[in-house]
């Protein structure tokens, strides 16, 4: 039976199944949570009061014995530089890459920026398809290329391409007369190894933040499916959709949680492509160069440069990261903002309160959770499209980004560039580059009163 067929049928028995039966399913839809469902604890027992930079870079406060050891061992693995071969210790490096280490591109485990002018790319990359959809659904990868543009390489290679970003401003105004300025990016490839195929597409992607990514992939299954509303049955404007990909490991089709599409199914498989595809790290997983088939390639590894067991400890450090907590709960401005928040409709896609179910991690396990996301794909409008299918996601559609965290991403990484490029320079951007099935909240906001706008922002700033 398909993927999506078979949850479709769980999910028709989660309605008529008491909740004591819900364990037949082989997911718990609404486990019990371990702790109060206290707003201020958004990772619940993974949650860290840690404000300072290195607030998204604490263990989860409840992980113990051999699962904390093996979260400080991932840790040591993913600040970690590669180098070139014939070294025997972090050896493999390139022959293409983007960065030598997961810690480069997710500084403090925190959120990429685009680079500033004149600057070279450190974390934002560029993912390049052409139409079309391989074997497994996934984006067609472009000729010499692949599905990722490489920037830099190893001496005696040549990179695929340097990335520079060019910005156009926007002027637009709040209904009260305020004006504000929007940036645009345009994503130039300059000195291409080899000619730039006509056709080809592009994506400009940050990095974003690895904190609070265990919790979300422990929320099970059944409950992304009632979330999703892909017809918009209840006539609100809001179709979530799950988006379906290939799991390289399982060799089976999956539903992508992470990415900025959705696009890859288990933390396992995406530590596994951004250490294959960001530093061209071979693995049991992915064991074949990211240039496999381009001329310069080389050779294959007789083994992977990366083991099994560096890997499982790489993604049990991303999934036990302390989630930081939500701050300011009892302001009345903050309280009032989010409110506003849930009156703009912000809250059909950002849903506050999930949990968890029963997960590999022990810790992870039925806890209450409020991430702001419901990991499902929406369409973004056009101001937004990247115009690059990825696997069932459109060229508009973009996933639900959990919003808990940012307001410390200026404490963290001394920045606040948000959205999947980078191109919002606040919060306040981030919104009101909006569009498609959240032009309305978009809206709502826009014509709010400047008090009105500065509490919702408050709010937001909290999480």
């Amino acid at each position: 039976m398909p993927l999506l067929s078979r949850i479709r049928s769980q999910v028709a028995l989660l309605a008529v199944l008491p909740l004591a039966a819900l364990a037949a399913c082989g997911e718990t839809a609404s486990p019990p949570p371990a702790t109060v469902d206290d707003p201020a604890l958004s990772g619940g027992e993974l949650t860290v009061s840690d404000i300072t930079s290195n607030a998204f870079s604490t263990p989860a406060p409840n992980l113990g014995g051999t699962s904390l050891e093996k979260h400080n061992a991932g840790d040591a693995a993913f600040e970690a530089t590669f180098v070139t071969r014939p070294a025997i210790v972090n050896g493999g490096l390139g022959p293409v890459y983007n960065h030598t280490s997961c810690i480069g591109c997710h500084a403090r485990d925190g959120r990429g920026r685009p680079p500033a002018a004149g600057e070279r790319s450190s974390s934002l990359l560029v993912r390049v398809s052409m139409p079309g959809v391989g074997a497994q659904g996934e984006p067609t990868p472009v000729p010499g290329f692949g599905g990722q543009l490489q920037d830099r390489a190893i001496v005696g290679t040549s990179a695929e391409g340097l990335v520079a970003i060019d910005w156009t401003e926007e002027a637009g105004s709040f209904a009260d007369g305020t004006p504000y300025s929007l940036r645009r990016p345009t994503v130039r490839i300059a000195s291409p190894y080899i000619p730039l195929p006509g056709g080809m597409m592009t994506s400009a992607r940050i990095a974003p933040p690895v904190f609070g990514l265990g919790l979300l992939e422990a929320v099970p299954l059944t409950v992304l499916s009632m979330l999703a509303d892909e017809g918009d049955r209840d006539g609100d404007g809001i179709s979530g959709r799950l988006n379906v990909v290939w799991d390289s490991r399982a060799g089976r089709e999956e539903v992508g949680r992470f990415g900025w599409k959705a696009n890859t199914a288990t933390l396992l498989e995406q530590c596994a492509a951004a250490y294959n595809q960001d530093m061209g790290i071979t693995s049991p997983i992915f064991p074949m160069e990211s240039c496999h088939g381009q001329e310069q390639a080389g050779p294959p590894d007789s083994l992977p440069d990366l083991d099994a067991a560096t890997l499982d400890a790489v993604a049990h450090y991303v999934a036990t990261l302390g989630v930081p907590a939500r701050r300011a709960v009892g302001d009345p401005v903050a309280q009032r903002g989010e409110r506003l928040f849930a009156e703009a409709g912000c809250g059909g896609c950002h849903i506050a309160t999930l949990r968890t179910g029963s997960a590999a991690i022990p810790e992870l396990s039925n806890q209450t959770i409020h991430p702001y996301t419901d990991l499902l794909l929406h369409d973004m409008g056009e101001g937004l499209a990247d115009n690059r299918p990825d696997y069932r996601a459109s060229g508009r559609e973009w996933r639900t980004t959990p919003l808990w965290g940012i307001g410390l991403t200026h404490v963290v990484n001394g920045h606040t560039f948000f959205l999947h490029d980078g191109r919002a320079r606040s919060i306040l951007e981030a919104v009101l580059w909006h569009g498609g099935e959240a032009e309305r909240s978009r809206e709502r906001f826009r014509t709010m009163h400047r008090e009105d706008r500065a509490a919702l922002l408050r709010f937001l700033e909290s999480l």
